[in-house]
């Protein structure tokens, strides 16, 4: 069936203040293959972030518009300028278009910092917070170590951080130089796959067993309030949250940051479901338009409108980041993940439209 696209109650168009346009005041190659964007603060003042929130990119690449969500490394607390770290990924079209092409003065639309991988910093805290990265995932670790050593004179982090090399652990320089300036609150561990014959710190893979003794070396019982943290490849965290869970740790005390979606609801079940209906007809409501358009049981809600041309709001794309949240007005949407709507936004209605999958014909959701 071909797709069908329609637009009612025309509305005069309004500045959408979510959308920024931000200027790179220098490129810093990290890596081999990881470069740090530093931009310049918006011209309406400094950007509002929290330590681990990310922001989403907005680049035409090869004449599509792509976005992409990346990590802020940066700490506001500090004062520095707003910082991504993106590292190339085969056959990413965002991440190698930025580590080829971009340079200072480039100016680049994001959409506002956002996220739930974040914590509240206060000055009377006193907590042992454990932080785990692989690779890439460092990124909105270093910010929320930054953040918490800079501000919480009472509390601990500890830092574990998986690596293939030496060659490839981003920000070693600015890690050495957070451990020499807060010696006596931050502890590092390195555990490096394939190290040089050279290399005098933890070897082999991260595992359950590792872990487990890790985290007992680096206990400290003078914290009653331990909390822990991890980003990075999908089977290393899920390494760490198994570890955790076999430890015991309360639900609100682990916290994980992935744009991988998960298993809460599996696609291809979904998917299954939704065959049986077919293509089906949704009703958007976007900035009081309404525009009718056909999904089919392979596609989002948001793909299947991006394939149409229509400007939704969107980000992650794996149901985390909630930009794409939508209100079922009627009709059923059954959604891959639900990770990121609370139990209350889910009472109410609300959906997420880049892994929703309407499952009637009558589904209409407003955005916003």
């Amino acid at each position: 069936m071909a797709f069908g696209f329609f637009k009612k109650k025309k509305k005069v168009e309004s500045t959408d203040s979510r959308f920024l346009n931000l200027t790179i005041k220098e490129v810093i190659q990290e890596t081999a293959d990881a470069v740090s964007l530093v931009f310049e603060e918006p011209e309406s003042g400094k950007l509002n972030y929290k330590p681990g929130q990310f922001i989403t990119l907005i680049l035409t690449i090869n004449g599509k518009k792509i976005r992409r969500a990346y990590s802020l490394s940066s700490s506001s607390y500090l004062g520095e300028n707003p910082t991504i770290t993106i590292k190339r990924v085969e056959g990413g079209i965002m991440s190698n278009h930025i580590n080829s092409n971009l340079k200072a003065g480039d100016k680049i639309e994001i959409m506002e910092p956002m996220g739930s991988f974040t914590t509240e910093i206060s000055s009377d805290n006193k907590r042992h917070v454990f932080l785990v990265g692989g690779g890439s995932g460092i990124t909105p670790l270093l910010s929320i170590a930054k953040s918490i050593l800079s501000q919480e004179s009472n509390s601990k982090v500890s830092l574990i951080y998986a690596n293939q090399n030496e060659a490839s652990i981003i920000f070693d320089d600015r890690i050495k130089k957070l451990k020499e300036d807060n010696s006596g609150n931050l502890d590092i561990v390195h555990f490096l796959e394939n190290p040089s014959s050279d290399w005098s710190g933890s070897k082999g893979r991260l595992d359950i067993s590792k872990l487990k003794t890790t985290f007992a070396d680096l206990n400290d019982n003078t914290y009653s309030d331990v909390s822990y943290f991890t980003c990075g490849p999908e089977p290393m965290m899920n390494i760490v949250m198994d570890t955790l869970n076999e430890m015991g740790i309360a639900d609100d005390k682990k916290h994980k940051e992935s744009f991988v979606a998960g298993n809460t609801s599996p696609k291809e079940i979904i998917a299954e479901e939704a065959q049986k209906l077919g293509d089906t007809e949704v009703t958007i409501i976007l900035d009081g338009e309404e525009h009718k358009y056909t999904v089919s049981p392979k596609s989002t809600i948001l793909e299947s409108g991006l394939d149409q041309n229509l400007d939704m709001p969107y980000s992650c794309q794996s149901g985390l980041c909630t930009a794409c949240r939508g209100k079922c007005l009627s009709g059923k949407i059954k959604m891959d993940e639900e990770d990121g709507l609370s139990d209350e936004e889910k009472a109410q209605g609300y959906v997420l439209l880049c892994v929703g999958h309407p499952m009637t014909d009558d589904v209409v959701v407003e955005i916003g």
